[in-house]
């Protein structure tokens, strides 16, 4: 791209967007700011606390260490992964999962901290996980919270190939069944494996997944498109994957709404070129665009990242 002379090229976040191996970012606007939860990329047993980075612009980030630990969690023991965050009721909402449990005899799933800001200090809010047994065949750990219009909350969760939906409380502390009755509906699209995330734009929800292994350079994010938050979710295809000049492992990602008219940014992890290790995964940022049709066009990862307008234009 070629700018006029004189004027100076627009400032760009690169990538990774800041230092450490994070994973499983979520990105989410929260007042005047961009803000990005990710898990602490590392040993299972270590992952006992989550750090948080906040930015006016995505570009320049501040680090804000230990929003979420074990201090204020007293049944984590190991294996805290894939925060969800959102403001509601005036205050800050944390979901995340917990103890990578292994069937329904052990302690452990998606839990929910509480905060009067977004920096923290989190803290749980039911002394409990509130979803803590596998069904339908879904690990309970990688939980997305999506609002629909008509301000319902939903929660897309599930690893292990399988993906569910349940339906929250206004209080955001419990579950409420659909109106046929049921707590859980499985909505596994083709090819799923984890990392579920929903989207809303011009009245279609997009639902988008990882698939492959998290620790392998096949990891990669696919989608589908549905008139309706329950589905069905048709498989489209994979708008994000490895690129061999750049980067492997691309996958766990959630979206971020810039300011400006269908600006779109994809949060994702990513394995360094060089680097083997499962765990070293870095956080990083890339455009996304919908065609003329509203299909999302395949992620061009980079090492640049973006150059995004500014909050204060938000409608």
């Amino acid at each position: 791209m070629k700018y006029q002379t004189g004027l100076p090229a627009p400032v760009k976040s690169g990538n990774p967007v800041f230092e450490g191996w994070y994973a499983d970012p979520e990105g989410v606007v929260l007042g005047n700011e961009y803000w990005i939860y990710p898990t602490y990329s590392t040993n299972y047993d270590d992952q006992t606390f989550m750090d948080a980075f906040s930015s006016s612009d995505l570009v320049n980030w501040k680090k804000h260490p230990k929003v979420l630990s074990k201090e204020n969690v007293s049944w984590l023991r190991r294996a805290l992964w894939a925060p969800a965050v959102l403001a509601a009721n005036g205050k800050y909402y944390l979901f995340f999962g917990a103890n990578d449990i292994q069937n329904n005899d052990e302690q452990g799933g998606i839990g929910v901290a509480v905060s009067d800001t977004p920096m923290g200090p989190f803290k749980d809010a039911l002394g409990k996980p509130l979803i803590d047994k596998i069904v339908n065949g879904a690990q309970p750990i990688d939980q997305f919270v999506f609002k629909d219009d008509d301000g319902q909350y939903y929660m897309y969760y599930g690893g292990w190939r399988h993906c569910n939906m349940v339906k929250l409380a206004p209080d955001l502390l419990s579950l409420v069944p659909f109106d046929d009755g049921t707590m859980y509906k499985e909505v596994t699209p083709e090819n799923y494996v984890e990392g579920p995330f929903m989207l809303k734009r011009k009245g279609k929800y997009y639902f988008m997944w990882s698939e492959g292994g998290w620790g392998l350079p096949n990891y990669s994010v696919a989608y589908a498109i549905a008139d309706s938050p329950f589905g069905p979710f048709k498989r489209v295809g994979k708008i994000l994957q490895q690129d061999l000049a750049v980067a492997t492992g691309a996958g766990h990602h959630s979206v971020i709404k810039g300011a400006g008219d269908d600006e779109w940014y994809i949060v994702y992890h990513r394995r360094p070129l060089g680097e083997t290790a499962a765990n070293s995964r870095a956080t990083c940022i890339d455009r996304m665009y919908f065609d003329e049709n509203g299909y999302i066009k395949p992620v061009k990862m980079t090492f640049e990242g973006v150059s995004p307008s500014p909050l204060n234009q938000a409608e």
